[in-house]
């Protein structure tokens, strides 16, 4: 498969060397088949207790020209500093005691049996959180890639010139991503000491269960599992993102003939994105998209679309536009407001 190394780890990556036991194994299965996003997030430590600090170029340094015997000036580029900090997902799952003894594949079967729904809910609410949460509006919250990328105004942010117009208006629009992974790009990050990704903890250390309390406040016998997240992310580069915004999906049709074409849209995104060589790059598309993207591509010639090896997690073979992944990300089916500018 096509994807270029980012010399950093994925979530998958730490998860699977957590515990050689296939435990840590599980739980990234489970993620990333919730949401395929997850198979690309790359991880660093910070290098705060919260977060991470980090310096961005902002420019660079203008050599010069010089003749025999003559100087030439000294130069130097801009950097300005940037911090971001991590934000706590977390959740419990509990199980009956009565219904883990009468399971037939025994109390830790049950238990994952109904840790599974969180774990997916963790993965569905980490998803959505990368692309739409927000901490300005929500200080409980990191802040993710449409608030970063929400204007096209570029006296209002660097950043304007990496957003692609698909030309629909109003409040029920989508958006495409193309973002590449790096440790000196895009990343993920966790604070400082602590662990990457889904952490798991057995909150009950007892094979005899312990007091849980039901909605209404009465006590039963049970086990209980605690499910942390601690998690950020850092876009050290802005032009490794781009965006694809004001998609109008009633606008869309099978020959493209008139409305979006999404083929030509996801061109203008790889030629748009500084480099996809030393990094890992993915297309993040919802569901809706995906399917008439599909559907466009059948109806005329096209030499950039292919399947690539199955993905070591999935077994599934994965969609490549122009040898990048195209994702399908449940949590970009969402209704997004015009991005004007």
């Amino acid at each position: 498969m096509a994807v270029q190394g980012s010399g950093v780890p994925t979530l998958l990556d730490i998860l699977n060397t957590i515990a050689p036991d296939g435990k840590s194994y599980k739980i990234a299965e489970v993620l990333t088949q919730a949401e395929e996003v997850l198979e690309d997030y790359v991880m660093v430590e910070g290098n705060t207790t919260d977060g991470h600090k980090d310096a961005v170029r902002t420019s660079l340094p203008e050599p010069s020209f010089r003749a025999f015997n003559a100087g030439v000036p000294r130069t130097k580029g801009g950097s300005s500093t940037i911090e971001e900090t991590c934000a706590l997902l977390e959740d419990f799952s509990q199980a009956d005691r009565e219904l883990a003894l009468r399971h037939p594949g025994g109390k830790d079967a049950y238990r994952t049996q109904e840790a599974i729904p969180h774990m997916q809910g963790m993965s569905n609410k980490m998803a959505r959180s990368l692309f739409y949460a927000n901490q300005t509006t929500n200080p409980l919250e990191f802040t993710g890639f449409a608030p970063r990328f929400n204007t096209m105004d570029d006296t209002l942010s660097q950043a304007a010139g990496q957003i692609i117009d698909a030309g629909g208006t109003g409040s029920d629009l989508r958006s495409i991503w193309l973002v590449g992974w790096s440790k000196q790009t895009v990343f993920g990050i966790y604070p400082k000491g602590t662990q990457a990704g889904l952490s798991h903890e057995d909150m009950t250390n007892s094979d005899n269960g312990k007091t849980l309390y039901d909605a209404d406040g009465n006590p039963f016998v049970g086990f209980e599992d605690h499910w942390l997240w601690r998690c950020g992310l850092m876009v050290k580069d802005w032009r490794y993102v781009v965006r694809i915004a004001n998609i109008d999906l009633t606008e869309l049709t099978v020959d493209a003939a008139t409305g979006p074409d999404i083929q030509d849209l996801m061109i203008q995104a790889v030629e748009l994105i500084e480099s996809t060589n030393g990094v890992r790059a993915a297309f993040y598309i919802p569901r809706p998209l995906r399917t008439f993207f599909r559907r466009q591509i059948q109806a005329k010639a096209n030499l950039n679309l292919s399947w690539g090896d199955p993905s070591s997690i999935s077994g599934k073979k994965v969609m490549m536009f122009d040898e990048i992944p195209v994702r399908r990300t449940d949590a970009l089916n969402t209704s997004e407001q015009q991005v004007t500018g």
